[in-house]
């Protein structure tokens, strides 16, 4: 595990928000005012969920993408994780509303997608390059002493027990065709919960669980929103939640929720 002194930014479940998102960024100096990169060398990490639930999901995506490679140009890094709202996406575009067996939704994977936030705009605008983006996404990452995710779960243990491992499990996974691992799929992502339960560090609770087998002293995630799972006011979110004796820190300030996009620097 190596660390650096280049600046470390982290957001998380941007969910189509693209002018908030673009606000964040130009209020932590990472883009100017025309939304170009600005942050030299500074590496920005973004936790998932860019679609769904807001108005321009597919434009999320653009800009990450354009911003990946201006940060390049610059010495600077953007990385992205894929997110169980990706996950729904594709679902829903590869296998539409066809029924899936085991699982009693009305219009299968899309009728669940747009159940769980989907918006037709996003489903509509999908392009190939957009599909190739996402299912080239890794699912957790170690960036200095922080493991990266976008749930708050354990339940990525499932697909190996290492980083690499795991990212090349999903990636084997995003290119099956069976419904039957993409419900199983689907299920793991949006898994939540696993950490707020874990205040003191236990060799078998589950924080020390993840960060013993994957690496890192801090595991920083996205999913499951201030505003509704930790009890912050939508007016009030200002600053993660860490929790769990400090070792987990939990960054979606719910913004389809009326809170806002947390772009915090970890290091």
């Amino acid at each position: 595990m190596s660390t650096t002194n280049t600046p470390l930014y982290v957001a998380a479940d941007v969910h189509g928000h693209r002018s908030e998102f673009r606000e964040a960024l130009r209020d932590s100096g990472i883009v100017d005012g025309q939304g170009r990169w600005s942050g030299g060398n500074a590496r920005l990490w973004l936790l998932g969920d860019y679609v769904d639930r807001g108005p321009d999901g597919v434009g999320v995506i653009e800009d990450v993408q354009r911003l990946a490679g201006e940060a390049t140009a610059a010495g600077g890094e953007v990385g992205a994780l894929l997110g169980n709202h990706e996950v729904q996406l594709l679902a829903a575009h590869r296998f539409g509303a066809a029924p899936v067996a085991g699982w009693d939704e009305p219009g299968g994977f899309r009728g669940g997608w747009a159940r769980f936030g989907g918006c037709e705009e996003d489903l509509r605008r999908l392009s190939p390059k957009h599909i190739a983006w996402i299912a080239d996404l890794p699912a957790v990452a170690l960036v200095d002493d922080y493991l990266l995710i976008h749930s708050d779960t354990v339940r990525y243990l499932e697909f190996g027990s290492t980083v690499a491992d795991i990212n090349t499990a999903v990636s084997t996974t995003l290119n099956c065709s069976d419904p039957a691992v993409w419900l199983e799929f689907c299920g793991r992502m949006s898994d939540r919960g696993a950490f707020r339960d874990a205040e003191s560090a236990h060799a078998d609770d589950p924080v020390s669980v993840m960060l013993r087998t994957l690496g890192g002293d801090v595991l920083v995630h996205g999913h499951s929103t201030l505003t509704k799972y930790f009890g912050v006011a939508p007016e009030d979110v200002r600053d993660v939640v860490r929790y769990a004796d400090g070792r987990v820190v939990g960054i979606d300030g719910g913004v389809y929720e009326g809170g806002r996009i947390l772009l915090t620097r970890l290091g």
